[in-house]
């Protein structure tokens, strides 16, 4: 499992009632289930990583999260989570109200487009970054919404939602501290949050 995930799994906590959008091959959830005795649904839109899924015996259904998200019922969760996609939907404001409307807590991890490299790469070279983080060429990319750590938070305020923590991580998914604190939209290049509205 993405060492980001842990950080992630930590946030849902045990025996939660979890979905997980575009939920990838299913290793997060599979731990949540094995691991913390959380019960849990899986949606993802790519069939591969649906198939993946299947194989390790996680409950997913396979389509577009977007589409997904207003065949369930308020309160059907405890937890949704949204692991390194929310760039890559077409409407971020309309996903996060709608995964407030179907769980009381969100966890959310993105990319943090203002990072330091990432203005660099730009200003140098002229041309759009590609990372170990952001492995994508611009015209292959799967993100169409780049944020910022203060684009992201300006906007949970905007939908009514509360961040009960936020966990700075660096390339590699681990936790980082120190200067990132003081200025994370610089010098974090993800993040992780935990939301309640």
């Amino acid at each position: 499992m993405r060492p980001d995930l842990d950080i992630v799994a930590s946030l849902v906590g045990e025996g939660q009632r979890v979905l997980d959008l575009g939920c990838g091959d299913g290793a997060l959830l599979e731990n949540l289930i094995d691991d913390r005795g959380c019960r849990g649904l899986g949606v993802e839109r790519e069939l591969d990583d649906f198939h993946a899924c299947v194989s390790r015996g996680v409950p997913v259904t396979q389509g577009d999260l977007e589409k997904e998200l207003p065949l369930f019922e308020a309160g059907d969760f405890d937890v949704a989570v949204l692991s390194l996609t929310l760039q890559a939907v077409r409407r971020p404001d309309h996903v996060l109200t709608e995964m407030k409307r179907v769980a009381a807590r969100l966890v959310v991890s993105l990319p943090n487009f203002a990072h330091w490299r990432l203005r660099a790469f730009l200003a140098l070279r002229g041309r759009m970054p590609v990372t170990d983080a952001l492995p994508y060429q611009w015209y292959d990319t799967p993100n169409i919404h780049l944020c910022t750590i203060v684009d992201f938070e300006n906007l949970t305020r905007e939908l009514g939602l509360e961040i009960d923590r936020r966990i700075l991580i660096d390339a590699t998914g681990r936790k980082t501290g120190g200067f990132a604190r003081r200025a994370p939209n610089l010098l974090a290049e993800r993040a992780v949050y935990s939301l309640t509205a």
